[in-house]
């Protein structure tokens, strides 16, 4: 074929498709616009009836509420002059009309309860007015004298039988008059007075039958004011009494009497329904139409609608996998990102910067007592408060749990460093309000540099994470800056960890037990459990350096239960002798601690009265309801409680009148101080008078000279212990000092020897 035949032939092709496209389009698109033409013409017509419809229901409605408003007012009215007339026992009948003069008085204080109505009179049985009260609104003359007739005409109609209603009055409430009961025995009207809509209340006075009987009438002038509440609450708006013509617009209501000629009517701003079911319905119409002339292209448009919402999607997974779903930050993903990019940069040149690695201190306590959605609202608090004091160029990301980081610009000088991070730890500390509770954590924050001599991401981290460790080991909330040495001090704290783990899992570790004696010194009433690490190789490790790491590897749990264990099973051989251990503030914040200590007691034998568990001031912040649900749990089983170190953290009162603890130690730094301060004496003497005035026993720690020990007795402390009595030492040497009281060394050497040791 050549060439311009194959051009012929593409243009032929060419031409006929949009032919037949313009064909299947009015195939498909006449029909179709046809029935959503039908369609919508059916729509159109259904609401334009169904909002006639709707007017003319919600008109009906406003003038039965209206009218019901009206009669409620009358009745309100009648049920006051009801509940008078069962009170009328000082004022009857035959004294209204034998004796009108002489009981005004009494008609007056009968009447005080109705004394707000415009107008209240007496009518005796001849239709006589024999009394009137006039009320304060009732003070132009002219409007008193025409009530007056108009009460007259009512009065003369209630008591004619049979008699007709007065021109220009509404019988709301009450029934026709009877000739079998001398008229009408109650009954509400309504009225005008000289332009002012009237409620007349009317009773009659005694049970008499087939005679007239004495009447009471009150009149109540339904003013604007009443109008307008009524019109509040019926939703009726600006709704009024008017005379002449009903304006355009407004609704129109009227009470008739009974020659049908217009007592009262009223006007208001009818509601229009209609226009609002229009009003939602137009919208529908028009977007039918709009989707009618957009349908073909929306076919059009089909694919590439669907491509975009293809890309939305992964932009939004890309967005969750890369961010925190909680408060908003970039994930830990994110963070690792952004961080080999600034290494990147700073390698070619760039800036400077540092990785602030956060930690928030206390944040576990927040949410094992207040819950996680306190901890979750906390988390979502300290977002707020880090993105406001970060720059615009810096990152903060959470990494997890209560862990957060921040990548920033800055110079290597550590002074700056400590600035920026001080500055972060004063916005974290200050304390947040959050579900009524006023909450206050602090923060602990590792630096690390990023240099050009940076290798990777995960190098930097592992030297935030390193100075983090240090920030917190030297006291929490404050920072720490990466330096070499604390490569070497990682690798040792994971030995020594790894280590313990292995004594405490093989019963590695040793329980020695210190005496506390009596405040002579000579007998023994208790002992204090206290770990011991014999290393092979390093000799015995003080506890200054493995309880920490205990407590940070979470191994102190099964290191406490174990002492807690063999100090009960020790303590079976030293009958009446109290024997103290030690909790720390993880073991006592256990949901299961109690169950454990149950269960230790149990196994063992150990009499519960002869336990004392020993508490710091820290266990318990953060923690009142649990710690004090807890302790009394076990008091229930005769344990007892003793606050240690009391007088180095808060020194709280609460503790000591919340708590029920049975003892208080005096910190051994207190006793030490006695003989060179005087203020370390005068808070031991303080701490003594407080012990006792509160009737708990006091025990003093760390005595080792003759000196302290005569001032402590002499300050009337109950027990002490210390190395001039005697130093930790092995079950049998307990056993041995039990059976021999009163013989021991006070040699000061000694003491500074096992000080030393």
């Amino acid at each position: 074929m050549s060439g311009v035949a194959h051009s012929r032939l593409h243009g032929a092709r060419a031409a006929s498709k949009p032919t037949q496209w313009n064909r299947t389009r009015l195939g498909v698109l006449v029909p179709l616009g046809a029935v959503v033409a039908v369609a919508i013409v059916c729509i159109v017509v259904a609401a334009l009836t169904s909002a006639q419809r709707a007017d003319d229901v919600a008109l009906e409605r406003e003038r039965q509420l209206l009218a019901r408003a009206i009669v409620n007012q009358g009745e309100w009215s009648l049920v006051r002059l009801k509940n008078l007339m069962r009170t009328s026992e000082a004022v009857s009948a035959g004294d209204i009309n034998e004796l009108p003069s002489l009981i005004q008085m009494r008609l007056r204080a009968w009447l005080s309860p109705v004394g707000d109505h415009d107008l209240v009179l007496v009518a005796d049985s001849s239709g006589g007015i024999v009394y009137t009260q006039p009320g304060p609104n009732l003070v132009d003359p002219e409007r008193s004298k025409a009530a007056l007739s108009r009460a007259h005409d009512i009065v003369e109609s209630m008591r004619a039988p049979m008699a007709p209603m007065p021109a220009g009055v509404v019988r709301l409430l009450g029934g026709a008059p009877s000739a079998s009961h001398g008229g009408v025995t109650e009954a509400v009207f309504l009225l005008t007075i000289l332009d002012r809509l009237n409620l007349f209340t009317v009773a009659r006075i005694g049970e008499a039958a087939n005679a007239p009987s004495p009447i009471v009438l009150t009149v109540r002038t339904i003013d604007q004011d009443v109008l307008n509440r009524v019109g509040e609450r019926l939703q009726l708006a600006n709704l009024r009494m008017i005379g002449g013509a009903k304006p355009d617009g407004d609704n129109l209501y009227e009470f008739n009497d009974a020659d049908s000629q217009p007592v009262v009517r009223f006007a208001w701003l009818p509601q229009k329904p209609g226009a609002e079911i229009l009003g939602s319905v137009i919208p529908f119409i028009g977007i039918a139409l709009g989707g009618f002339s957009l349908l073909a292209a929306l076919v059009l448009r089909y694919m590439r609608a669907t491509a975009a919402m293809i890309a939305a999607g992964e932009n939004r997974l890309r967005y969750l996998a890369l961010h925190d779903s909680l408060c908003g930050l970039p994930n830990r993903n994110f963070f690792s990102d952004r961080l080999e990019e600034a290494i990147a940069d700073i390698k070619i040149g760039g800036p400077t910067g540092a990785v602030f690695y956060i930690d928030l201190d206390h944040f576990k306590d927040v949410n094992d007592t207040l819950g996680h959605p306190i901890g979750d609202e906390l988390i979502r608090n300290v977002t707020l408060r880090l993105s406001r004091i970060i720059r615009d160029d810096d990152l903060v990301a959470r990494l997890g749990g209560d862990e957060f980081a921040v990548i920033t610009v800055a110079s290597a000088d550590n002074a700056a460093l400590h600035t920026i991070a001080s500055r972060m730890i004063a916005a974290l500390s200050s304390p947040y309000s959050i579900g009524g509770h006023t909450i206050v954590i602090g923060a602990s924050i590792g630096i690390a540099v990023i240099d050009r001599h940076s290798v990777g991401s995960a190098d930097i981290m592992r030297y935030a994470d390193m100075a983090l460790y240090r920030a917190k080991n030297e006291g929490r909330n404050r920072a720490c800056v990466y330096d070499a040495v604390m490569d070497a001090d990682l690798s040792q704290r994971k030995l020594i960890e790894q280590e313990l783990r292995e004594t405490i899992d093989n019963d590695g570790l040793k329980v020695v037990y210190q005496p506390i004696f009596n405040a002579s010194g000579e007998t023994v009433i208790g002992v204090e459990a206290l770990a011991r690490w014999p290393h092979a190789t390093r000799g015995f490790i003080p506890p200054s350096e493995f309880i920490p790491i205990a407590e940070h590897s979470g191994l102190i749990i099964e290191l406490g239960t174990k002492v807690l264990r063999q100090a009960c099973l020790d303590g079976l051989a030293w009958p009446g002798i109290t024997v103290s251990v030690n909790v720390s503030r993880l073991q006592f914040r256990r949901l299961d601690f109690v169950n454990m200590v149950e269960q230790v007691l149990y196994e063992t034998g150990f009499d519960p009265v002869r336990l004392e568990l020993e508490l710091t001031e820290s266990t318990l912040l953060g923690n009142v309801e649990s710690a004090e649900a807890a302790m009394h749990k076990l008091k229930a089983l005769g344990v007892r409680f003793a606050l240690d170190d009391f007088g180095t953290g808060y020194s709280s009162l609460l503790y000591l009148r919340r708590f029920p603890f049975d003892k208080l130690k005096v910190d051994r730094t207190f006793v030490h101080n006695i003989e060179r301060t005087a203020d370390a004496a005068a808070i031991v003497h303080a701490v003594i008078s407080l012990g006792r005035g509160l009737g708990m026993k006091v025990t003093a720690e760390g005595v080792e000279t003759a000196e302290q020990h005569l001032f402590l007795r002499a300050a009337g402390v109950h027990y002490m212990q210390g190395f001039r009595f005697s130093r930790p030492v092995e079950p049998l040497a307990v056993t041995a000092r039990i059976l021999n009281p009163g013989v021991y060394r006070t040699i000061e050497g000694d003491a500074k020897a096992a000080l030393a040791g």
